[in-house]
């Protein structure tokens, strides 16, 4: 009896102690919890837009997929105004966080765009567009005063210049300059233009400058600048003057590829001549979730800020699969034209203020990569691992895009979950062009235990088109399981690629790595290999590099290794770089800085 008696009070303790810990995690749930916030101060690349699926031609008949490319961003009248290839129209903003977008149909080229590689500026009589053209087709040159509203006039009909990827630059002083060009072959042109005279060039029109690969890395065409099947592309030119100086912009060498970037000639005179400025490319995104940053343009904020937009590279579905990233930059005080893209698919801080464009990152870290995950079903191939991979060119799909479908990922320990990036998948999609009445909606949930099961963020009635949805929290969620359920999906099957959580962890961050070298090419000065030792507790590295120690603008994070071959330097400059190991609970001291031997 006794035995019996002690059986039964340890069973009852036992019961008593599983009831107490789920009513303890009850209370938990019931205290206040940090909720979305409904407008972040933060945002995340690829940026959160209603993407137009492409439109139905060769690219994309067998293959639908979302697209665009060619960013155009100006201010105007206080709002921000964005245009890019492709989209039947083009949206506004108040902060850069959120975009409202307007439905506006131009006049299609001979490739039939709904606009392709445009060019706009807020001139002294309003915005003026004009997309890129194609032979046999005259385009007009569009103006408005109230874009906000979608009302344009053709200011003239049939703009007199054939100008393939045009920018459109005002001076100070009133006088209207256009620049152009695409090719592997041709230079980028300038002229500058008379309103007065049907916007006829003024004097001859100005070969500015041409691709030199043989002496800028960057420029070899390929992923990675290896693949030497053609010559590199030069195109999307775009002008800004800063201190009287001016900046002429382009993109090279391949849309396609994830060094794709911009590079900047300087002058003193808004045709030139131009000279290439050491620091090249200006922007450089070539690691990371969202690769890619070329072909964009770059504007000055409210608060006197100066920001880079530019193309982001998936090309999976089609070589042209694209997306929109968002990069704070600068010129220093010696003039120097720079974009900084350190940790440039993490959250960032949106502006608010005047600030130093290199503390915009919100430091918050990755807490999911290579995180167990698992899911309600899966396609054969799009396995759970690879929404959590850092690789934008994988996605795990359901079998289906049926309500109930999930996701799941085990963080491994209780984390602080600052913010969440919901990144959709064109899987088996079915629509062209643009839709403007689709939307995504889920639910998720977090939890301790990975049995009971709290909702975080209920989209279960949202009414927006968000494929690279991103939350960001009132204050850090200490959780370990995060779980994401389909409840509608616009089109195709449930498939992210990737979902991706930000925060911090407990511990201490990495130690600086060791062993820390670069070693340029003897052969080919392009060339430069960097290694280093591994660090534990480290998913990944940051090194920073320039052509000159206190210049060390452009930035590589390396995920799972301890060498990097880059391809990318311009012959004549001097390499300096520096790396810094990065962990779930922070960033280790920044390394001595060396130069390239």
């Amino acid at each position: 009896m006794a035995s019996n008696h002690g059986r039964f009070i340890c069973l009852t303790l036992g019961l008593l102690f599983i009831l107490a810990q789920t009513v303890s995690y009850a209370n938990t749930s019931k205290q206040a919890r940090p909720k979305a916030l409904e407008q972040p101060k933060t945002y995340c690349n690829p940026l959160n837009l209603d993407y137009a699926f492409t439109p139905k031609m060769d690219y994309s008949e067998n293959n639908c997929h979302r697209s665009t490319a060619d960013p155009v961003c100006i201010m105007y009248k206080g709002k921000y105004y964005l245009f890019s290839t492709n989209q039947y129209g083009y949206w506004w903003s108040d902060d850069l966080g959120k975009w409202n977008f307007v439905s506006h149909l131009f006049k299609v080229n001979a490739n039939n765009d709904q606009v392709c590689a445009p060019a706009a500026w807020p001139s002294s009589s309003g915005i003026l567009f004009l997309p890129c053209f194609s032979e046999g087709v005259k385009m007009p040159l569009y103006q408005s005063t109230e874009p906000q509203k979608g009302v344009w006039s053709e200011a003239t009909d049939a703009f007199p210049l054939t100008t393939w990827d045009p920018s459109l630059f005002e001076d100070s002083d009133g006088k209207l300059y256009v620049y152009w060009g695409s090719s592997n072959l041709y230079p980028l042109y300038g002229a500058q233009i008379d309103p007065k005279n049907g916007y006829k060039p003024v004097g001859k029109v100005l070969d500015l400058m041409k691709l030199q690969p043989n002496l800028h890395g960057w420029e070899q065409f390929g992923e990675d600048n290896q693949n030497g099947t053609m010559d590199p592309f030069i195109e999307g030119a775009w002008m800004n003057k800063f201190k009287g100086k001016y900046y002429l912009q382009y993109g090279a060498p391949g849309s396609e590829w994830n060094v794709y970037g911009d590079g900047v000639y300087v002058a003193d005179k808004p045709l030139g001549p131009f000279k290439y400025q050491a620091h090249n490319p200006f922007a450089f995104k070539p690691t990371g979730f969202a690769r890619g940053a070329g072909h964009g343009s770059t504007f000055v904020d409210k608060y006197d800020n100066v920001w880079h937009i530019a193309t982001n590279v998936i090309a999976v579905k089609h070589k042209f699969e694209r997306r929109l990233g968002l990069y704070p930059s600068g010129v220093d005080k010696d003039g120097v034209l720079f974009c900084d893209t350190s940790f440039g698919d993490y959250p960032h801080k949106l502006p608010n203020a005047t600030k130093d464009p290199h503390s915009q990152f919100s430091n918050w870290m990755l807490l999911s990569y290579k995180k167990a995950a698992t899911a309600s079903s899966s396609k054969e191939k799009n396995d759970p691992s690879l929404a959590f991979d850092e690789d934008i060119k994988t996605y795990w799909a359901a079998k289906d895009g049926k309500p109930g479908q999930w996701l799941s990922v085990d963080l491994g320990a209780r984390k602080n979950v600052c913010a969440i990036q919901v990144n959709y998948a064109d899987d088996e999609a079915t629509l062209y062009g643009k839709a403007t009445n689709i939307h995504h909606r889920y639910k998720i949930y977090d939890s301790l235990d990975g049995e009971h099961w709290n909702l975080l963020v209920d989209k279960s009635t949202n009414t927006e088109d968000i494929p690279h949805d991103y939350i960001e929290l009132s204050a850090p969620l200490a959780t370990r399981y995060l779980k994401i359920e389909n409840v509608e999906m616009p089109t195709g099957n449930f498939a992210l690629g990737d979902l991706r959580i930000f925060g911090s962890a407990s511990g201490a961050a990495p130690q600086m790595p060791q062993g820390f070298t670069a070693v340029r090419g003897d052969k080919d000065r392009r060339n430069v290999t960097i290694s280093w030792k591994t660090v534990p507790n480290a998913y990944a590295y940051e090194i920073l590099y320039g052509v000159a120690p206190n210049k060390l603008y452009s930035s590589l994070l390396v995920h799972d290794a301890n060498h990097y071959d880059s391809h990318a330097l311009n012959i004549e400059s001097p390499y300096y770089f520096q790396i810094r190991a990065v962990g779930e609970s922070g960033m280790s001291k920044p390394s001595a800085i060396i130069a390239a031997k």
